[in-house]
């Protein structure tokens, strides 16, 4: 990446060596190169001038939210990392659709950067502000599930819905085709499980992880990834696992013995099937939308013996005569 395009998407000069910004920032270098790690950037040499005014500014903020005693040095750390992590992730995918995007209209290899410039240009600003309406729009509905939380861990149901044969299949098609695919997949996971009042933990490509405040918005969720992406045209079949229980939050992920079972119960799930664990079972009983079937017990690893259930979708009632 040349200059110049850098500046297009930095918005600004690049002044500053690292002492410098560490200086300016008003900490030791050590400490300085932590925070710049923990964003995901690696170390740079001590000549180089490869920092803005931005980088400063952010330096100072964090040290600021250290000082005044809104984190101390450990979460201000993890704060970063999340940061770093949600935003290298999104910044790669924006890359790829513009690059995309400059493949259908033809622009030549020699005029890339040019064109990058220009694009830059036109969506910088308004990717920040959607970017900043996004966060603030996920933070409130965050704070608002964790604030009347007594401690870290809460009940929830949870699902992993995975692809068959995911590993094979890759082999098989192009590196454009399995690109589309995977987008399919994680695209219409996430309108489904969003729509059906659940949410989307993290998506691993051939598979998401998905949690509900129910068994039954999570049985609900299991069927109609199933159904939905068996009309897919070239989608494997999907198989789901589910499990309730309590469940440890951190950072935007879950862990905990209920997240390990829903995982196994995926693995041992029959080819488009949601295999369910006893406690999802139970509070499923009695509800109509529901068919519970018992499956031969099964050992799981880690987790000794149990009789999971296939969930499938219930018989409608019949019509009384007239």
């Amino acid at each position: 990446m040349t200059d110049e395009l850098a500046g297009a998407f930095l918005r600004q000069h690049r002044r500053y060596t690292s002492h410098q910004v560490a200086a300016m920032a008003g900490v030791p270098m050590y400490r300085a190169r932590r925070f710049w790690r923990a964003f995901g950037f690696a170390n740079v040499p001590d000549d180089a001038v490869e920092f803005t005014d931005s980088d400063v500014e952010a330096l100072r903020t964090l040290v600021g939210l250290v000082r005044d005693g809104t984190y101390d040095e450990e979460h201000a750390l993890l704060v970063t990392r999340s940061l770093g992590r949600a935003t290298a992730r999104l910044a790669e995918s924006q890359a790829v659709l513009g690059a995309e995007v400059l493949d259908q209209a033809g622009v030549p290899l020699g005029e890339r950067a040019s064109a990058w410039r220009t694009r830059a240009d036109r969506v910088v600003p308004d990717l920040e502000q959607l970017l900043v309406y996004a966060w603030r729009r996920q933070l409130a509905a965050a704070a608002g599930r964790v604030v009347d939380q007594e401690t870290s861990t809460v009940r929830l149901a949870v699902g992993f819905a995975d692809l068959v044969g995911f590993t094979r299949l890759s082999r098989q098609i192009t590196e454009t085709e399995l690109a589309r695919l995977v987008e399919r997949f994680e695209s219409r996971s996430a309108d489904v499980v969003t729509s059906s009042e659940g949410r989307v933990v993290k998506t691993l490509g051939d598979s998401v992880l998905f949690v509900a405040d129910t068994s039954a918005a999570a049985a609900e969720i299991a069927l109609r990834l199933v159904e939905v992406h068996a009309r897919t045209r070239g989608m494997p079949a999907l198989r789901v696992g589910l499990a309730v229980g309590q469940v440890i939050g951190r950072m935007g992920d879950v862990f905990g013995t209920t997240v390990n079972l829903a995982s196994r119960l995926t693995a041992l799930a029959p080819a488009d099937a949601v295999l369910a664990g006893p406690a999802v079972a139970e509070e499923l009983e009695g509800d109509a939308s529901f068919e519970l079937r018992p499956v031969n017990p099964l050992t799981v690893r880690g987790m000794g013996e149990l009789v999971p259930y296939v969930i499938a979708r219930g018989r409608p009632a019949s019509t009384p005569a007239g």
